[in-house]
């Protein structure tokens, strides 16, 4: 048997994170997916998913999203009922997420540089020194290449420090 998620989509609100009683990071959010067609009208409707995330990546959920951010999700289908205070079942059905990527650069709404410098994903430490200069040339040469092909002209996601005109259309929240 197969229960496998994988979404992609914004949130449409800071995650809410909470620690259980034995101390146990939790943190839920909504996810905002779009369906891949439009209705009669024109218009791109969205799915809004509820996620839940546990320990280590709760508390970096909820240190490193927010409302907007675009996220990767990664994870199970599970429901679970429970009755109200009126007395009535509630039914819940939900993803419990195993991994959540961030899908944005840290801060690059607000970012002059819009992310531009983090592309570089290339272990800078631990260089051995038992190649000597070699091993520290060859490590500058590496960086100098990784700058270049940051430019903005390469990278067609890279900002020029103009606003991006999106829509309010555009956004699924």
């Amino acid at each position: 048997m197969l229960n496998r998620v994988v979404l992609v989509g914004r949130l449409t609100k800071d995650p809410e994170l909470r620690y259980t009683p034995s101390g146990v990071a939790v943190a839920n959010f909504t996810l905002a997916v779009n369906r891949p067609f439009t209705n009669q009208q024109g218009d791109r409707e969205a799915d809004f998913i509820n996620i839940v995330v546990w320990r280590r990546q709760a508390e970096n959920a909820a240190n490193f999203l927010k409302k907007g951010s675009l996220a990767g999700v990664d994870g199970r289908v599970q429901t679970r009922s429970y009755d109200n205070s009126q007395g009535q079942r509630v039914f819940v059905t939900e993803v419990m997420a195993e991994s959540v990527q961030f899908l944005e650069p840290k801060g690059s709404k607000n970012s002059p540089n819009n992310g531009g410098g983090s592309n570089n994903n290339s272990y800078q430490g631990g260089q051995s020194n038992s190649g000597g200069s070699q091993g520290q040339s060859q490590g500058q040469s590496q960086n100098q290449s990784n700058r270049n092909h940051s430019n903005f002209g390469d990278d067609p996601f890279a900002s020029d420090n103009k606003p991006i005109d999106i829509s309010d259309d555009d956004l699924p929240f």
